[in-house]
């Protein structure tokens, strides 16, 4: 059952990860529509965080379906990526109740979170590229920094 919590935890923060990418697009279009970046205004800059912040994964999708004309490209794959997010999030140990007893039962649960994590990761690099980052092109995991950012 270790593995299970384990690899959940991995799933979770690529699904994070997700919300935060998207984020980051809206940020930016957003930054860009209020001419924040030639012209700062920093209670309009948090007025547009902060509603971004709020925001669902759901939201966020659809707030990016409405600003950038190039997401419809990857509109399914955000879709499943919505859809199994939230299954992960609000029934996925409801659904396997007492598989967590069996060694059977958790091996059936952690394939269960490797093809989420696959579907969530996929939509993380299709958001990805939309900010013309190839996520299979960057440095290899030991070249990343390691220290804490504040944000």
């Amino acid at each position: 059952m270790d593995d299970v919590y384990c690899k959940f935890g991995e799933v979770s923060e690529a699904a994070q990860l997700l919300e935060t990418a998207l984020g980051n697009i809206l940020l930016t279009v957003g930054a860009i529509d209020a001419d924040l970046l030639e012209n700062k205004d920093p209670e309009k800059a948090a007025t547009l965080f902060k509603s971004i912040n709020r925001d669902t994964l759901g939201q966020l999708l659809k707030r990016l379906h409405k600003s950038v004309d190039s997401a419809a490209n990857i509109e399914s794959v955000l879709t499943t990526a919505l859809s199994e997010r939230n299954r992960l999030a609000h029934s996925f140990y409801r659904q396997h109740n007492f598989r967590r007893n069996s060694d059977v039962g958790c091996d059936i649960m952690l394939n269960d979170l490797n093809a989420i994590h696959e579907v969530i990761i996929t939509a993380l690099k299709a958001v990805h590229i939309l900010s013309g980052v190839d996520l299979d092109g960057l440095l290899p995991v030991q070249a990343l920094p390691t220290a804490h950012v504040e944000i």
